[in-house]
């Protein structure tokens, strides 16, 4: 038994570490991305030039209608919106040729974060528990268990689902931010936590275009 109460208790408390561990240790930096090798073809290619230096860069609209532009679309990947992510991102490519979509995902606030790095700890705890609860309270100091120990002994197959089950919806929710951001150049046009309902395809053309076109005419200015 002792092996037993060894992996009862280890188990929870080494998922518990990992993931706190996982969650404070900072994400690695983005790799450096480095311009594709222009290779000498018959036909002819537009010149990639630093964009920086205004006497020798691109001409505007030489590149497409959406050149030096970004569009960064965040959302709630636990929710199931990346479909809609990529349809966006798809149309708006093709509406704005040279546009720079990214995706990204949008996470919850981090008391959210916290909390569903704990419920997993919490269900093995559970589970253990109901498994061993004769043996492992007497080492707490319980020499007798609580009334609710027993119920839920009753119907020890039952309660097991039900803590996992119940454990993973949490889980889930916590983990779930429900946003759908949009940002065109990191200013916000439209968000779905304020609105309550996500952009149409033309609504957010339209959007885009608005901003596209505000730029343009600040730039030529």
């Amino acid at each position: 038994m002792d092996r037993v109460h060894v992996l009862l208790f280890g188990l929870p408390l080494f998922l518990l570490c990992s993931d706190l561990l996982n969650l404070f240790t900072p994400p690695p930096p983005p790799p450096p991305s480095h311009p594709k090798p222009s290779h000498h073809h018959h036909h002819h290619h537009q010149p990639q030039l630093n964009p920086e230096t205004s006497e020798f860069s691109t001409p505007k609209g030489v590149g497409g209608l959406g050149y030096g532009s970004t569009v960064n679309i965040n959302f709630c990947a636990s929710c199931s919106y990346r479909g809609n992510a990529v349809t966006m991102k798809k149309m708006l490519e093709t509406q704005f040729p040279g546009i720079d979509v990214v995706l990204e995902n949008y996470p919850p606030p981090m008391p959210k974060r916290l909390l569903a790095k704990v419920v997993p700890a919490v269900q093995f705890g559970v589970i253990g528990i109901i498994m061993a609860g004769e043996q492992i309270f007497p080492m707490m100091g319980i020499m007798t268990p609580p009334p609710w120990y027993y119920s839920l002994r009753a119907n020890r197959f039952g309660s097991i689902a039900s803590t996992w089950l119940l454990g993973n919806f949490l889980q889930s929710f916590l983990q779930s931010s429900g946003a759908f951001e949009v940002y065109y150049n990191d200013e916000l046009v439209f968000s779905k936590l304020k609105e309550g309902r996500f952009p149409g395809e033309i609504e957010l053309k339209e959007l885009v275009f608005k901003k596209l076109s505000t730029s343009r005419l600040e730039d030529g200015l």
